[in-house]
């Protein structure tokens, strides 16, 4: 008979701990099961209950110290961490709040979803590539010190994370806009080799009646009573980095028009930080006229060089006109 370990387990949501005395993990999944509300006969998995290590290797069992605390997972459970919400000032000692967090259903009582988000992140770091662009928006605007919190990094690695996801943000801005100016370009080629088929029809693509172009105003884009602004262009604005990356055109229009004083009212800042955002609007639209420059010398190179015209030259055996004839 092996040695008597005493080990404590618990349910997935840890509604239900108990104590144990087992010689096996075998025994262990056993007994426990028999004592959790898991099924009898359901197969087991046992992990640690601290931060979800599976545990099914028999040595590695044998080498935990005594009383370590299990979670017994039964057929569609998994191991989620207890929440300890403290506000981000766990050295001062005070008591915080669990939360139970029931992870069949997904449903989590009293939890903010970006601490959801922040978790999926810790398991899983390649989950950024499949995040929305609202759900990199809003880890990236979680103080850091919270996120640190949750995460259990140290604070300079979460910082680099949410440089991270700023860069994915704005990388994905950069390739949606290269999509549209691709879309413009091809537009117009497609129209110019119209307007070359057919040249009677020139020009009467260019009149369309008002609203009928549909690309002045952006479909379920809400605009804001207070300021006028649509209200993505409010929040792109107050992101943390480079804002004049993720607008579009017509929303750099409209920032450059609006002027300091209003900006400074809408968006509660001082004065350099909205001159330096005017600033940085004017530069990214200078750098978007170029690229519409260099599109229309590509359109120039595209098109073919006009043929000379071929000078007719007189028939001598023709002779010439008679004058007088």
């Amino acid at each position: 008979m092996g040695d008597m370990r005493p080990c404590k387990v618990c349910d997935f949501k840890r509604q239900h701990s108990i104590g144990v005395v087992v010689t096996s993990l075998e025994q262990l999944k056993i007994k426990g099961g028999e004592s959790l509300p898991i099924g009898p006969g359901a197969p087991v998995k046992v992990v640690l209950e601290e931060d979800g290590t599976i545990v099914d290797d028999e040595i590695y069992f044998l080498c935990l110290p005594s009383n370590t605390k299990f979670m017994l997972l039964g057929p569609q459970q998994m191991w989620c961490p207890v929440r300890r919400i403290d506000g981000g000032t766990s050295w001062m000692n005070r008591d915080s709040m669990l939360l139970e967090v029931d992870a069949v259903d997904g449903s989590i009582s009293q939890v903010e979803p970006w601490w959801l988000l922040a978790q999926q992140l810790k398991q899983n770091m390649s989950s950024i590539i499949t995040m929305s662009e609202t759900d990199l928006q809003t880890l990236v605007d979680i103080p850091c010190a919270q996120l640190t919190s949750a995460l259990n990094f140290p604070e300079s690695k979460v910082q680099n994370l949410q440089k991270t996801l700023q860069g994915a943000l704005d990388h994905r801005e950069e390739v949606r806009q290269a999509k549209e100016l691709l879309q413009l370009y091809v537009k117009a080629v497609e129209k110019q080799d119209s307007q070359e088929a057919q040249p009677g029809l020139e020009g009467a693509g260019d009149t369309l009646a008002p609203g009928a172009g549909g690309t002045d105003q952006a479909d379920g884009m809400e605009v804001d009573s207070a300021s006028g602004f649509m209200t993505r262009s409010l929040m792109v604005l107050k992101g943390k980095t480079s804002p004049e990356t993720r607008l579009s055109t017509e929303e750099l229009q409209v920032v450059l028009t609006t002027g300091a004083p209003a900006l400074e009212e809408m968006l509660g800042w001082d004065g350099p930080r909205t001159a330096a955002l005017l600033e940085a609007c004017r530069a990214e639209m200078a750098a978007r006229l170029q690229r519409v420059q260099a599109l229309g010398c590509l359109e120039a190179a595209r098109r073919p060089d006009p043929e000379p015209q071929q000078r007719v030259e007189p028939d001598p055996a023709a002779g010439s006109p008679d004058p007088q004839g």
